[in-house]
Order: C-alpha cells, then structure tokens, then sequence
C-alpha cells in the first residue's frame, strides 16, 4: 500500500550539520514551550544532537527545568547503572549536564520481574503527561525504529520484543561480546510513537542508504516499521550520508 505522505525531507551537508538543525528544532519548541514533553533516542547518530542542546543549555539558550522526557527504550536484564544500558547512555548524553528535574526523566524499565505491566505501565505515564510533544528516533538497517522488528504490527503500544540477530549485531560495539548483547528489550510500540505530536527522525551513515530508499518509496507495510511514519501528519526526516 502507498499513500501521499506529509515527511518533511531535509538533506543536511554532514553529520555535524545534522546535529544542529536537529537540535535547533528541539531547541525552538522548548523556547516557546519550556514545560514540553520530550521523547528521546539513543544510539551513534543522537550523540552530536545531544551535544548540542547541553551546550544550548549551558549558554541560557534553552531550560529543561520545566520538561519532560520518555527515552524510546531499554534493554531487558540490565539495570540502568550498567554501562550499556540506556539508562547510562542518557545521563552521559545529555542528563547529568543539563537542568533537567531526575523526577521528570523517564525511561523503559527492563529489569522488572514483570515486563508486559512495565510496558503497560510506560504508555499510562506518557499519557498521564499530555504525550509526547515531540519524538526524536533513530533508524535501523532493517527499518526498525525503537526496537521494533520487521513484522511488528503498527497498532501496538509499549512492549517486550526479541532482537534480531541483525539488531544484536550491530549494537555489539557497545558490549565486550555479541554473547553479551541481550535478546531482548522493551520498547515504545509504533502506535505509540505515532501518538508523539510532531516525530524527527535522524539517518546517518552509507549503510542506512536502502532504508532512506525504502521510505521514501511510500510504501507502508510492516515488514518496514519506519514505514509507519507515513501515517503520521508531522514528520521531518534529516539525512546525510557520512557520520
């Protein structure tokens, strides 16, 4: 199925030129709207992203005093002091060097006995909050976005997911081995991203060139979750081809 899709393209110069227009973005919505609900992303290519805003905020430009945020996910059995989980990924990023309150930073907890009702609990927070006002993601090789894998079904909110083998692989540069690399993770469904008011997604890098291809044919399916995005009435897509 195609559709006339509403993404907005914005092919920046390098990944430095990324970074910026991406933030400056983040930056504009917080400026008029200081108490916002922010849902974040992790990963290689938010890294200069988040430079940005914590120098933006270090200068007066930006406040995050009055802000929220909901990370997209986190990997099940590691707890957030490990240095490969999100939880840690975020604080070194972004939260330990801005204003923003621990109270109102929120992410996945995949080291709850019981997970369905983390996730469930998870989308319940989000809503509690007014949702999300904007959604930063990133894009995997195979179209995911979050976590989710090809063949997620588009209406499902927060949930547990097992990792492909693809997945695993391309994340084991954060862990000393692939048998390290867990099997799986929670993360904010697809329903649950396209509910965020306005989504940036960040593509970055050659190998990322047949997902910028996929999406841009407009053909939605779920073998190709970032295909979903089409169905989202404000989506700003900004690429480039080095990192």
């Amino acid at each position: 199925m195609t559709t006339v899709s509403n993404i907005n393209w914005i092919e920046a110069a390098n990944y430095d030129e990324l970074s910026k227009i991406a933030a400056n973005i983040f930056k504009e919505e917080l400026q008029k709207h200081p108490e916002m609900v922010l849902g974040l992303a992790t990963g290689g290519t938010p890294e200069g992203f988040y430079k940005e805003l914590v120098e933006a905020n270090k200068a007066g430009e930006i406040s995050f005093e009055k802000a929220q945020s909901f990370n997209l996910d986190e990997y099940v059995g590691i707890n957030a002091a490990n240095k490969a989980s999100y939880h840690y990924y975020m604080d070194q990023q972004l939260f330990n060097h801005v204003d923003m309150k621990n109270d109102n930073i929120h992410l996945p907890e995949g080291d709850k006995i019981d997970l369905q009702a983390a996730a469930t609990q998870y989308d319940a927070k989000i809503e509690a909050a007014g949702g999300i006002d904007i959604q930063l993601l990133g894009i995997g090789v195979n179209g995911h976005i979050g976590f989710n894998e090809p063949g997620t079904p588009f209406a499902l909110g927060t949930n547990v997911v097992e990792l492909t083998e693809s997945t695993r692989e391309a994340n084991k540069i954060y862990f000393s081995s692939i048998e390290e690399v867990p099997t799986h993770a929670i993360t904010m469904g697809i329903q649950t991203i396209l509910n965020a008011k306005k989504v940036v997604l960040l593509i970055s890098g050659a190998s990322k060139q047949e997902a910028i291809n996929r999406l841009r044919s407009g053909v939605i399916t779920e073998d190709f979750p970032a295909s979903a995005l089409h169905n989202h009435s404000n989506v700003t897509v900004i690429y480039t081809d080095v990192k």
